[in-house]
């Protein structure tokens, strides 16, 4: 948990929560969004707190410019953790969530594709921190991202299609966040001997040849170390889910 912890802390870099200090210069408010529910739970959203006040755009534009509708949730529980709805933010954020409106929930893109479950429940999610009203209904509809969203709403659960295992090699905090809703055991062991203990790979918006920096290794094989997401969802998991064995074949 301390390595962990310190895999967060190292990629807040000048108040800003990155993904990883190396190959994404900028925030994303996904990742920013489940580092700070773990920095919440030590005592250390001071860290962000002054980019947090200064958030004035409703969508953080990283997936290839997409505005993605599950940042606007998102930057709600940002908000909430340093601040209230009296933030300059909160209006915007409520008025762009009109334009995703579909029935009584979200839907848009959300890393290219669509995730009305984990977007809606996101939003739900964000207003609920700050007290406002919530009209929107999370929809009975398949969502291969609804596991991801493991913070409330366990009840409301619309399974997609599993992920490919690949998928998941690449991408290894979604399965740790899909184990954390299901209550499954850990989806792979946690190497000690590691110098990082989170990852990130074949991402398409990262600028892996920065990664020379710490190893040419990385660079070339596309793999960027640490990863915030992964290391916050594996630190939500093992301080919240009850220990169990790895299975072989999670």
């Amino acid at each position: 948990l301390r390595r962990l912890h310190h895999e967060i802390l190292i990629n807040v870099v000048n108040g800003r929560p990155v993904p990883n200090l190396w190959v994404y210069p900028k925030p994303w408010y996904r990742d920013a969004a489940m580092m700070l529910l773990a920095l919440h739970t030590t005592g250390n959203t001071h860290t962000c707190r002054e980019w947090i006040l200064g958030l004035r755009e409703p969508f953080d534009l990283n997936n290839a410019g997409h505005e993605e509708p599950d940042n606007l949730g998102q930057v709600l529980a940002l908000i909430s953790l340093v601040s209230s709805r009296a933030h300059p933010l909160v209006p915007i954020v409520l008025e762009a969530a009109k334009r995703f409106q579909h029935g009584g929930h979200l839907l848009g893109l959300s890393d290219f594709s669509e995730h009305p479950v984990y977007q809606t429940k996101w939003m739900k999610y964000g207003l609920r921190a700050l007290r406002l009203e919530d009209p929107y209904e999370i929809p009975a509809v398949s969502d291969s991202y609804s596991a991801l969203f493991w913070m409330d709403y366990r009840g409301q659960h619309s399974a997609g299609s599993p992920e490919k295992p690949e998928y998941d090699e690449s991408y290894p905090y979604l399965s740790w966040a899909r184990a954390h809703f299901h209550g499954w055991p850990p989806p792979a062991p946690i190497d000690v001997s590691r110098s990082f203990l989170s990852w990130e790979a074949n991402a398409s918006q990262a600028d892996y040849p920065r990664m020379a920096i710490v190893a040419q290794e990385c660079a070339d094989h596309r793999i960027c170390v640490p990863h915030t997401w992964h290391a916050a969802e594996m630190f939500h998991y093992l301080t919240r889910v009850p220990a169990r064995k790895p299975a072989s074949n999670p």
